[in-house]
Order: structure tokens, then C-alpha cells, then sequence
């Protein structure tokens, strides 16, 4: 059976927010996801499925269930639920590595804890002392993209579980005074329609980064948007292989960025941009200020900087305040982002 050909990021018109938050978050995973908020049919879950085929390749332990890197500390490979393979890289032996693309792991609007974070098997804990792990969708997602649609819809416990991980890295399931933690680093994903609903404040706070995402206004981009569609649809193989010059441009740009973002400096002036930036569009807390300072970081990596500027935190306001602005009741989530710039543009102005 042919791979099922996917529609490429680069060829999404328009919607250029929605992807750089996207791009940021998988150059920085611990900018701690992105929610993508708007109406239907404005190509928020195609813009997502289609990023894992511009990211670089991994390698992982062949078949391994926790997407173990081989440089990776192989401690967990004790409560494997694989016998020979546990017993195998135990003994001392080579795992055996592959190379893959990132994978996107969707999470079910119905799905309970045990699916997300895993179960254990008591039975065994209890009789002879194994801690045999059944890996839930974090172990999965753990080195790719956890995606998230309607993400509004969940259980709120179970929203809380994924912006944990998310923030952490870590995956802990807990059962009758036995726990298991695995690595569970990934770049999280959410999409929602506010006309469905809203999240939590403390739940939205959580979220990294927050965009806002609308049909084209443009009769231009309309079109555009049609003609793409109808060729994609059209041959789906001619299409994609049309666009992987700029797919594989993608690729090395991300690559690069990831590499860079270690070496990002930021002047101490700019640091108080950034408070000011919170300051004045009055959001609570700090965690906006420490978001907004991995953004810019991020943002200049990608710009092919290795010193933050002025520029990067105007687009890391953009990103990462929106969401956090304290609200009147019935007050939309979506905030100016013009407001953001004057807030900023005020700032600046304070000695």
C-alpha cells in the first residue's frame, strides 16, 4: 500500500501566525504547546498533520514503545512490557536504532487517563515485584506532536495531565502507591472553535503560545486556497512533489534554528521590554514573561539571529499574551493584537 500523500505546510495560504507558532514550538518544545483558536475550515488540523513532514528525521530504539532515543539512559527498559527486548539491551546488548520522521500522535475527545498517561499491572507489582508498564498516547507522543482537536471538549482533568507533561517533560503513572515515570517530551497541539466553548482561564494560561485564526478576507487568497485544494485533490504524488524544494528549504531551516537556539542571547534592556509588554497589558503572574523570553529566543533562531531584537519580542507579544489578558465577563479570548503593539509602543516609552 502507497503512503498517503500529505497536504505540505509550505503550500497553506496565508494563516502565517498559526505556522510560526507551530514552527516555533517544535524548534523550542518547551515553549509548552500552542493552542490554535477559530472558526471551521480555516486549516488547523491540515497545517498540523502536514508539519511532521518538514521536520528532520529522529532515531530511536527500533520498536521501542517509550520512542527511546539510543543515547537515552535505558533505566526504563527495566519495566519494558517487551521481555526480549528488555532482557536483550539489560544484558548489555546493542539496541538496534531506526531513523524516522516525527510522528503525530492524536488524542481521542473521549479518551480516559489510563489511554493518555498508561496503566501497570498491579497484579505483578504486588506478586513479584515487576512494574510491568502498559504505555498510554504520551509515551507515543513522547520526541513528536501530540494533537489535540476540539480540545475544549476534554475532561479538564485530562487537560490538566497533557499541559503537565507538556511543561515537564515527564510522564507519571500512579496506581495504589506504585508509580512509573518516562520521558514524555513533545510538541503539544490544540485546536478549538470558541463557538463550541471556552477553556479555563487557568487552563488557557497554560498553553505556550495562543493564536487566533480566520477564513481569508482576500478574494485573492480565496482563490488561491481553491486552486491548491482542487490540485492537491486532483493527483495528490504531482502535487506534493511539486513543493518539495520548499519542503526540504523548510526542513533545513528548522534544523538549523534548533542547533542556534542554545547560542540565542538576549540583551538585559530587553528584558525589561518584555516585563513592561506584561505590565501594560495586564496579565497575571509571570509565566507570560518567561514565555515571551523563549519565544523571542526562539524567533531569532529561526530568523538565522544569535542575538534577540526588538523584533522578536513584538512577535513573541503577539503569541504569547493574547491568551493571558484579563477579561471582562463575555469578553472574547481574541484580543487586538493592535492593543498589544500600543501596550508595548507605551512600554517603551518608560525609563
Amino acid at each position: 500500500m502507497s503512503k498517503q500523500s500529505v497536504y505540505p505546510f509550505p503550500a497553506i495560504v496565508g494563516q502565517e501566525r498559526m505556522k510560526l507558532a507551530l514552527i516555533l514550538n517544535v524548534i523550542n518544545p518547551t515553549l509548552s504547546g500552542v493552542l490554535i483558536r477559530g472558526e471551521k475550515g480555516t486549516a488547523k488540523s491540515t497545517a498540523v498533520r502536514a508539519l511532521a513532514e518538514i521536520l528532520p528525521e529522529i532515531e530511536v530504539v527500533a520498536d521501542c514503545p517509550f520512542q527511546r532515543a539510543p543515547w537515552d539512559d535505558a533505566e526504563i527498559c527495566r519495566d519494558c512490557p517487551r521481555a526480549a527486548c528488555r532482557e536483550g539491551i539489560l544484558g548489555g546488548a546493542v539496541p538496534g536504532t531506526v531513523r524516522r520522521r516525527i510522528r503525530v500522535v492524536e488524542l481521542p475527545i473521549g479518551a480516559t487517563e489510563d489511554r493518555v498517561v498508561g496503566t501497570l499491572d498491579l497484579e505483578s507489582a504486588l506478586k513479584r515485584g515487576e512494574k510491568q508498564v502498559e504505555p498510554g498516547l504520551l509515551a507515543a507522543a513522547h520526541r513528536g506532536i501530540l494533537y489535540v482537536d476540539e480540545v475544549n471538549l476534554l475532561d479538564d482533568h485530562v487537560v490538566d495531565i497533557l499541559l503537565d507533561s507538556a511543561a515537564m517533560g515527564v510522564c507519571t503513572v500512579e496506581r495504589e502507591g506504585i508509580s512509573f515515570s518516562h520521558p514524555a517530551r513533545f510538541t503539544l497541539v490544540g485546536t478549538m472553535n470558541p463557538e463550541e466553548g471556552e477553556l479555563r482561564p487557568q487552563l488557557l494560561d497554560r498553553f505556550g503560545l495562543c493564536v487566533h485564526v480566520e477564513g481569508a478576507h482576500d478574494a485573492g487568497e480565496r482563490v488561491a486556497v481553491m486552486e491548491r485544494r482542487a490540485a492537491f485533490d486532483a493527483d495528490p504524488e504531482r502535487f506534493v512533489r511539486q513543493w518539495e524544494p520548499e519542503v526540504r528549504g523548510w526542513v533545513e531551516k528548522i534544523r538549523l534554528a534548533q542547533e542556534r537556539l542554545s547560542e540565542v542571547r538576549v540583551d538585559r534592556g530587553l528584558l525589561f521590554e518584555i516585563a513592561r509588554y506584561g505590565l501594560d497589558a495586564g496579565v497575571d503572574g509571570h509565566r507570560s514573561d518567561i514565555v515571551m523570553l523563549k519565544t523571542a529566543k526562539t524567533h531569532a533562531a529561526w530568523e538565522g539571529r544569535l542575538e534577540v531584537v526588538r523584533a522578536d519580542i513584538e512577535a513573541a507579544a503577539e503569541l504569547a499574551l493574547p491568551h493571558r489578558v484579563r477579561r471582562q465577563p463575555l469578553q472574547d479570548v481574541a484580543l487586538d493584537l493592535k492593543a498589544i503593539r500600543r501596550a508595548g509602543s507605551v512600554g517603551q516609552g518608560v525609563s
